[in-house]
């Protein structure tokens, strides 16, 4: 395991962060380190990116978190029988490429597809489509990134004991106080797990900017691809690549040790 770890993790990982200090569009290692490609990202407009890529992310967590909580709490109390079926919905759609899936909202939403296109039939109503917006990308990043925020909700909510819920019932708590005092505080650990999990991938979205937002939102990952490839400016994606790591990194630690994760998975 060690092996593979640094074969497979370690080593590319070490190869990125000293790419990043070496001159502008070199390729070799052996070269003087600078910190040239990170004083120009500062100076060019790389970071509005990053503002793009944190905001989008931020964004979709906050909706996700408005949506899937009450999906979860259905899941783990109220559908009974059928919960096996609800949580089958929501995973089919994780094995289609999500490539396929994005481009299925463009022929949606596209000026006279199914949704323009059937309302011009039914009630004569012609509309601009609505592609190439945020708003879209907005929509299209909640819609992939659903499940991912959902299952881990759906563990911590499953983690709350009816009993310690019907006890404060019986106490005369309200169902405003079990929620508040009860439900929330002992559900937050898989409610922040799916934050995090959900904010770490959509931070590193670009299918839906490119395809849904027509270039008109340019993430931080575009920036990192154009860099590898178009430009042939390994130094610089390396560079952007690091700062990228470094956000999430920061996040994953600071998470982390807030909470006890061989406790929650019952480890001892």
């Amino acid at each position: 395991m060690l092996i593979f770890l640094l074969c497979g993790f370690i080593a590319p990982l070490l190869t990125v962060i000293g790419f990043s200090f070496i001159p502008s569009r070199t390729f070799s290692l052996w070269q003087p380190w600078t910190l040239s490609n990170y004083v120009e990202i500062f100076n060019s407009s790389s970071y509005i990116t990053f503002l793009w890529s944190i905001g989008l992310a931020t964004a979709t967590v906050l909706i996700l978190a408005v949506i899937c909580y009450p999906i979860a709490l259905g899941i783990a109390r109220v559908f009974g029988r059928y919960s096996t079926l609800v949580t089958l919905l929501f995973t089919l759609p994780l094995f289609v490429s999500e490539n396929v899936r994005i481009y299925g909202w463009i022929l949606f939403f596209i000026k006279n597809g199914v949704l323009l296109g059937t309302l011009k039939s039914l009630f004569g109503y012609e509309g601009d489509s609505i592609l190439f917006t945020y708003g879209l990308t907005l929509l299209g990043m909640v819609y992939v990134y659903l499940p991912f925020m959902l299952f881990p909700m759906v563990l911590g909510v499953s983690m709350v004991s009816q009993q310690v819920r019907d006890a404060a019932f019986d106490l005369g708590a309200t169902r405003w106080q079990v929620f508040r005092e009860i439900d929330l505080p002992l559900s937050m650990p898989g409610i922040v797990i799916g934050f995090l999990l959900t904010f770490v991938l959509a931070i590193g979205a670009i299918v839906e900017s490119k395809v849904l937002g027509g270039q008109r939102i340019i993430p931080v990952t575009h920036d990192i691809e154009i860099a590898f490839t178009y430009a042939q400016n390994w130094p610089l994606g390396a560079a952007l690549s690091v700062l990228l790591m470094g956000v999430v990194g920061v996040l994953v630690v600071i998470v982390l040790r807030r909470f006890d994760l061989d406790a929650i998975l019952g480890r001892r």
